[in-house]
């Protein structure tokens, strides 16, 4: 059978044919399809799921308001790795909250997409009731799981700490807000995991939101240079700066000590590593 018979006949195919020429490999003959009348929404989803689908088919299919009249269709065609970079843009306002999170985690996404896909559920969090942000603090992507850290809502900070996609960059980022709930860097800093980064914990000493107990229990760890740098004027409070100077002090006079106990102990001093 010719191409310009296989077009003809997708105009007007039904049943076992019509199903057939759903995998035709002619793009011609695919976008006479969707000239088909009996062409329905289950089979439009059906060509939808085709990987090697010609990137003319799956504009034809986003011009045609008739075809995106249901969900069904709209989802499949936003889910497309071929499909077009406006198209899918245009999408993602019409996606429902968890197939944006689907979107936002599946692999092959266009990075363009998957980010103004994390903007929308973004935008959408003020408005969202405590269910659905439980369910994103659980599951959503790092940006959205880091917006919902800031918010600081109780019931959130326990699920959100404990998503497997929330990184260390966005706690940092979380931590870099002055206004943020005190539960926060509390929550942070009681975590069997993001507790006990470095990186974080020289963000929860310098927060003004963190419990001085916490500071106290962190200025052993940090070094001599970082404690110096926070010790600046302008960096914490001052009423926080002579704790800071008072380690600096302690490690200098530690370190002093020891240098004098090994000149004068009898044995040779410990070799120098710098």
């Amino acid at each position: 059978m010719s191409a310009k018979t296989h077009r003809e006949r997708a105009l007007t195919a039904q049943g076992e044919e019509l199903a057939a020429l759903l995998h035709h490999p002619s793009g011609d003959v695919l976008l006479a399809l969707l000239d088909n009348p009996a062409l329905d929404e289950t089979q439009l989803c059906l060509l939808l799921e085709r990987k090697d689908l010609p990137a003319e088919v799956l504009e034809e299919v986003a011009r045609r308001k008739v075809l995106l009249r249901t969900y069904r269709v709209k989802r499949a065609l936003a889910f497309h790795s071929r499909t077009p970079r406006l198209v899918g843009l245009r999408l993602l306002r019409d996606l429902y909250l968890m197939d944006l999170v689907q979107l936002t985690l599946s692999p092959g996404v266009p990075t363009e997409l998957r980010r103004n896909a994390e903007d929308q559920l973004l935008a959408r969090l003020p408005q969202l009731p405590l269910g659905q942000k439980i369910t994103l603090a659980r599951r959503g992507p790092a940006r959205v799981a880091g917006g919902l850290l800031a918010e600081g809502h109780t019931q959130i900070l326990r699920v959100v700490l404990e998503n497997p996609y929330l990184s260390e960059a966005q706690i940092l980022k979380a931590l870099s807000r002055e206004k943020i709930p005190p539960a926060v860097p509390q929550g942070i800093a009681g975590h069997r995991k993001w507790g006990h980064i470095y990186n974080i914990r020289l963000a929860l000493v310098r927060h003004p939101c963190s419990s001085l107990a916490t500071i106290l229990a962190y200025l052993p760890e940090l070094t001599v240079s970082d404690l110096r740098e926070l010790a600046a004027p302008g960096i914490v409070a001052d009423n926080l700066r002579k704790y800071l100077q008072a380690e600096i002090h302690r490690r200098l006079s530690a370190r002093e000590r020891h240098s004098a106990t090994g000149e004068t102990s009898g044995g040779p001093a410990a070799p120098n590593p710098d």
